[in-house]
This record gives C-alpha cells, sequence and structure tokens, in this order.
C-alpha cells in the first residue's frame, strides 16, 4: 500500500489501536523465538536443537488444529474481554520461562502460549470487518496485517541481537510480556462493536470454505508450494542458529543474534524494494525467484557444513543467512496480494485464515526435521534433507502456478447455471451459452476453475 492509503487507513482510531496491539503482539512472540533458542541450548546443551524443533512443532500444531476452530466460532466470542484475557496467559507464560529448569516445562508453557496466541489472530482478523465497514479499507488492513506479520519477521531478531549485546537473553522474555501488557491495554481502550451479522453456513462450510478455494485455484496450489520452500529454510534459520554459532562457531549469544539479525536484515532490504518491481512483473517471477534464492541458500549452508575450520565461515554464514532472508520476503512479502486477488470480499476472511493453517502445516512438517535430525545425525544430512523439501516446493510452485496467469479470464456459463441478474454484462453466444469476461475468483457461481480448453472455447 501507498504511504497515503496507509495514512487514511489510521485515521480510524480503534482500528490504529486495534493494530497497533496485533503489532506489539507480534513483536513480543518473536522476541520469545529468538530466547527460547538460547534458553533451550542453556537447558540441553548440543541436544538444544532438538528440544527447540519440538517446542516449535508443538506450536504449529496448535496453530493448525486451534486457528481455524477459533475463526468458524469469532462471531460468537466476548472479543474484546477474550484478547485481553489471551494477552494476559501469554504474559504471564512467558514471565515463567525464565524460571524453569525441566525440559517437559518448555513444551507445557509453549503449548499454553501458542494456543493462546493461535487463538489471537483469528478472533483479532474478525474484528476488523466490523470497526472498518468500508470495502476499500477493510482491503488495505488486510494488507496492513499481512505486513505487520511480515515486518516481525524482519524487526524482532534484530531488535533481539541489538538488546543482547547489553542484557542477558532471559530479559528478552521481560521484553515480550511488556508488548502483551500494552496489547490488552490497547485492545481495553477500543471500541470493538458486536458483530454486524452472524457468520453464514455450518461450522463445516465456514472452517473449509478457504481450504476450497485453495484447492481449485492454480496459483495458491503454487502458494502451497512456496509454503513449504520458506518452511524448510526458516526452520534451518529457526532451529539450528543457536547450535551452529555455540558449537560449530565456538561463538556467543550475542553471534546467536548477529546471524538471525543478519536473516532479518536480509528480508528487510528485499522487502522494501519490492513494491515498485511486484507493479511491474507481477508476483509468479518475484515469488518464484524467491524460491530459488532459499534453495541456493539451503545449497550454500550444506556446503559451509563440509567446510573446514577459519574465521572466514563467520563472514560466509552471515552471508547466508542474509540470503535466506532476502528470499524469504521475495515469498512473503508479494503474499497478502496473491490471496486478495483469489477471493471475493466475502469470502477473503476465511482464505487468509486458511493460509495461517497451510503454511504453519508446512513448518510443522519442517521443524521436527531441523530438529530431531540434527540432534541425531548433525547438520549436514539434515540441510540435505532440508533442501529436498524445498526443492519439492519449488517443483510444485512451479508446476501448478501457470505462467500465465490474468486476472481476469473471458469463459461461459451454460444457460440456466447462474442468476441472469449476474449475466448483464455479458454475451449470449448460442442458444445455451453466456461468454462472461470479468476477475475470475472460486465462489457459489464458479465452483471450479475453467480448464485450458473451456477457456479455448470461450475466446
Amino acid at each position: 500500500m501507498s504511504t497515503s492509503q496507509f495514512t487514511s487507513l489510521f485515521q480510524h482510531r480503534d482500528y490504529l489501536r486495534l493494530f497497533t496491539a496485533q503489532v506489539s503482539a507480534l513483536f513480543g512472540t518473536g522476541l520469545t523465538t529468538v530466547a527460547l533458542g538460547l534458553l533451550a541450548y542453556e537447558l540441553a546443551g548440543a541436544a538444544a536443537g532438538a528440544v527447540l524443533g519440538t517446542a516449535l512443532t508443538i506450536k504449529m500444531l496448535v496453530y493448525v488444529t486451534v486457528a481455524p476452530v477459533v475463526a468458524a466460532f469469532a462471531h460468537r466470542l466476548p472479543r474484546r474481554p477474550f484478547l485481553v484475557a489471551l494477552n494476559a496467559v501469554r504474559g504471564a507464560i512467558v514471565l515463567g520461562l525464565p524460571f524453569i529448569d525441566q525440559i517437559w516445562q518448555i513444551y507445557l508453557l509453549i503449548a499454553i502460549l501458542q494456543t493462546a496466541s493461535a487463538a489471537f489472530t483469528p478472533t483479532y482478523q474478525a474484528i476488523i470487518p466490523d470497526i472498518l465497514p468500508d470495502e476499500r479499507d477493510y482491503t488495505r488492513a488486510l494488507s496492513a496485517a499481512q505486513l505487520a506479520a511480515t515486518m516481525e519477521t524482519l524487526l524482532s531478531p534484530m531488535l533481539a541481537a541489538a538488546a543482547l549485546t547489553l542484557i542477558s537473553f532471559h530479559w528478552l522474555f521481560v521484553g515480550t510480556a511488556i508488548g502483551f501488557a500494552v496489547s490488552a491495554a490497547l485492545v481495553l481502550a477500543t471500541r470493538i462493536p458486536g458483530p454486524a451479522t452472524g457468520a453464514a453456513g455450518s461450522f463445516r462450510e465456514r472452517i473449509t470454505v478457504g481450504l476450497r478455494i485453495f484447492a481449485a485455484t492454480p496459483r495458491l496450489r503454487g502458494l502451497l508450494g512456496l509454503n513449504l520452500v520458506v518452511a524448510a529454510a526458516g526452520s534451518m534459520i529457526m532451529v539450528n542458529t543457536v547450535n551452529y554459532v555455540r558449537d560449530t562457531l565456538g561463538g556467543t549469544q550475542s553471534g546467536v543474534a548477529m546471524l538471525l539479525a543478519a536473516n532479518g536484515f536480509g528480508t528487510l532490504l528485499v522487502a522494501m524494494a519490492l513494491p515498485r518491481l511486484l507493479d511491474r512483473t507481477g508476483a509468479r517471477p518475484v515469488m518464484l525467484t524467491g524460491a530459488a534464492t532459499l534453495v541456493l541458500g539451503l545449497g550454500a549452508a550444506i556446503a559451509l557444513s563440509t567446510a573446514g575450520a577459519g574465521d572466514w565461515r563467520w563472514s560466509a554464514a552471515l552471508t547466508i543467512w542474509l540470503l535466506i532472508g532476502a528470499g524469504t520476503a521475495a515469498i512473503l512479502t508479494p503474499t497478502g496480494q496473491l490471496l486478495r486477488r483469489s477471493a471475493r470480499p466475502a469470502d477473503r476472511p476465511a482464505l487468509f485464515a486458511a493460509q495461517f493453517s497451510l503454511s504453519h502445516l508446512a513448518w510443522l512438517i519442517s521443524y521436527p526435521v531441523a530438529g530431531w535430525l540434527t540432534a541425531a545425525a548433525g547438520f549436514t544430512l539434515t540441510w540435505i534433507t532440508l533442501i529436498g523439501l524445498a526443492g519439492a516446493g519449488f517443483a510444485v510452485a512451479q508446476r501448478m502456478w501457470p505462467r500465465r496467469d490474468p486476472e481476469q479470464l473471458t469463459h461461459l456459463h451454460a444457460v440456466g447455471t447462474i442468476d441472469p441478474a449476474r449475466l448483464r454484462d455479458a454475451e449470449r453466444v448460442d442458444a445455451t451459452h453466456y461468454r462472461h469476461t470479468h476477475p475470475y475468483v472460486i465462489d457459489v457461481d464458479h465452483p471450479r476453475w475453467p480448464t485450458a480448453r473451456q477457456l479455448a472455447a470461450a475466446a
């Protein structure tokens, strides 16, 4: 979005407070992720990767299962008290993390913490259309939410890196708790109306509509592959950085933060450069280039893992971590645009919720590989496995997402299969068909994507 669009959106005071509450909570969660890796190393040493992999697997399992259910029931919840309670739970949990001394306690607290986080996001998303009834504002809010999530990925490691030069990682948990407290205070200051309308359809329909759109839309099937590429490369960064720095490079907690900051800096650079490029090229070439960059970064990491000792490895690692950050931004930054393009306004919340769950499902696959396999077989075999996952996701994206992917499609409707009022601008081509041209998305009137033969017949 342009600066003027942001300014217009943030003139809505209640939305600004709620958005700031979400950003504060996101950055708190990001700091926890960095601190959790260092805590796992303190408790488990060389087995920290397995511990962190298990903890993050629990996180993804909770996200995949809890978020869709909460999204389906979000219209029935007492939303402001619920959001405040979720922030209170998260704040209490992170304050307890520095005092634990058993690995099983990490798993228990992470399960509770991430259950609250998985419930927060869909509840927040369900409030936005009631605060911003104007369709243009709501669309911009979806973009802002996607941008906030991306910026958290970029900036949290950099903020943690700066903090760790001055304080112990235990204090990052305090920073996280402050973030959740600020989020709760902002929610309390926000006027949150009751749902404008009840959600239509059964529980099953509400929970699956986004998944059906994903399954039927070629570009979104490609996005599924790209989610796997991001998760494969990202799990190497999130799970293996601590052990690689401490055990292989002989670094300290500041070294861990430095590599994570390099990753975030690479993401930030690309995210800032992308808007103009996307206007010229569209999303597909940018996102596929990002996927190729991630595969290249994993390949370079494998080469580094087999190299001999030397101070040069720090420079090489910084370059590789930065490269992976850049590739991640090239995929994540256009994702919101891709989702908005692929659904009617009424279906966009369900589609964003589906992306939330499906992207975390990819992490659910890659986190155990990065954690458990590293503990059993070392970095080289683990990263070879991860590059295999990334390569498979890249191949899926290339195959499923057509090179030619126009927004508007000329297609045929059989007479009697659609409300004639929707065909006022259509052309009658024969006794049984209308020809229609408009932005094509999966909905009640268009339950399937037209085949190449059907498009040729309509041309």
